[in-house]
């Protein structure tokens, strides 16, 4: 019986001796052992069942393949299995006085290798069959493998599962037209590498990977990135996104709730508007949308501060000279109701109100003042030199200029004279 995992063993006689651990696991191979015995054994009294020699701990590493043994029968003193359906768990031993920490395994091969230890501590028989106490071979280390890179179709696994354990992910120029789910299936993955392939669409299950902090999606077909995407636990974890070389018009909304994201890159796609909310992306350093079709900035975008800004190729348009005015006198009960959720931030969702109300809600527009407003407002353009939110700039135009068009929104005609030398 065997277990692919990462171990650190640790001498509880360190901090006595003022020596710490590294603190972190190698990877390793545990196997539970049946120990052959020096001398034939002989018939046991009363034909007693098995006559097996009690069953013991071994751990092998890729540096160390002879391993060290551990004794088990009566010889643990404690099991912390409080984050073992995270893959980790804690065996501490009596002698020698160490604790064995296991972590990125397999939550249920984990449970079932804890379960065959307490038997071995008990004296018990263990009914999983169990290994012979030989040195692992280096092929065993492979099932252990934390990144793969496949970089043309031959070499795709398509007959093989992806190892459990890999963290990290690259399939480039494999000629994918859609993800492979045995992918989705790699919890401990935490980048993904999808670039150069013909992927027209995401599933949304992509998010179920909650540890994933770097997704390449490069040079594919995408046509848009999913609400469900941007709702998912990649809110939590995602920290660099790139979504270069697609078809993509607009980013929903919902996209500025992934704001742990600190790299994002989506030059030459095809969009005409980058999401209103985008100043909400507050951890947000690197930002590349050069070669697309933007006419203007959203308003929020002056809250962004970046280290590295490209808008480099898009289609900015001059700021007109007159606003465009939609106010609406005295306000409907459908926008005074949506300023009043907003303003005291009321929490809301389909399960309350209509879904149609919530994405009035979820796309209201901020005025100048902090305000929201649904559809009365008055919007004008200026211009705005991108030093403010950036350290770094790539040239907006071939002129050498850093300027670039930036739409804003008015609750009012007061916040709107209010903000008259702005737009002047």
């Amino acid at each position: 019986m065997r277990l692919h995992c990462e171990v650190e063993v640790v001498s509880r006689h360190l901090p006595a001796l003022g020596l710490r651990n590294r603190g972190k696991g190698v990877r390793a191979v545990l196997s539970l052992c049946q120990q052959a015995p020096r001398t034939p054994p002989g018939p046991r009294a009363g034909g007693e069942r098995g006559g097996r020699h009690p069953a013991c701990l071994f751990i092998s590493t890729l540096k160390d393949k002879r391993g060290t043994r551990y004794e088990l029968k009566e010889n643990i003193e404690q099991f912390f299995t409080k984050f073992v359906d995270e893959g980790k768990a804690t065996v501490r031993l009596k002698e020698p006085p160490v604790d064995i920490c296991l972590s990125k395994a397999n939550s249920s091969s984990l449970k079932g290798f804890l379960s065959a230890v307490r038997l071995a501590h008990r004296g018990c028989d263990v009914e999983a069959p169990l290994s012979t106490l030989t040195p692992v071979k280096t092929s065993e280390f492979e099932k252990f493998k934390t990144k793969m890179v496949i970089t043309s179709k031959k070499d795709y696994p398509l007959s093989k599962n992806f190892p459990y354990s890999l963290e990290h992910l690259q399939t480039s120029y494999c000629g994918l037209v859609r993800v492979d789910m045995r992918m989705l299936c790699l919890k401990n993955l935490r980048k993904l590498d999808l670039s150069h392939n013909h992927i027209k669409k995401l599933p949304a299950t992509i998010g179920d990977l909650i540890h994933l902090q770097e997704l390449n999606l490069n040079d594919n077909h995408l046509e848009s990135f999913s609400v469900a995407l941007c709702q998912s636990t990649l809110r939590k974890s995602l920290r660099s996104l790139d979504i270069s070389k697609n078809k993509i018009k607009a980013l929903p909304v919902q996209f500025c709730q992934l704001r742990e994201l600190t790299d994002l890159k989506l030059d030459d796609n095809e969009l005409i508007r980058l999401p209103f909310k985008m100043g909400q992306l507050r951890n947000l350093r690197f930002l590349s949308a050069a070669r697309n079709k933007l006419p203007f900035l959203p308003s929020e975008f002056k809250n962004l501060s970046l280290e590295y800004l490209d808008l480099f190729g898009n289609t900015f348009e001059q700021p007109k000279v007159l606003p465009v005015i939609h106010l609406q006198m005295p306000l409907t009960l459908l926008e005074s109701s949506a300023r009043t959720i907003l303003y005291n931030r009321i929490p809301y969702g389909s399960h309350i109100i209509p879904f149609h109300l919530c994405q009035d809600l979820d796309t209201a527009k901020t005025c100048v003042c902090g305000r929201y407003s649904i559809s009365s407002f008055i919007q004008g353009t200026t211009t705005m030199n991108l030093h403010s939110v950036a350290h770094t700039v790539v040239l907006v135009d071939n002129m050498g200029g850093t300027e670039a068009p930036i739409i804003s929104y008015f609750c009012s005609l007061a916040c709107y004279v209010n903000s008259c030398d702005m737009l002047k």
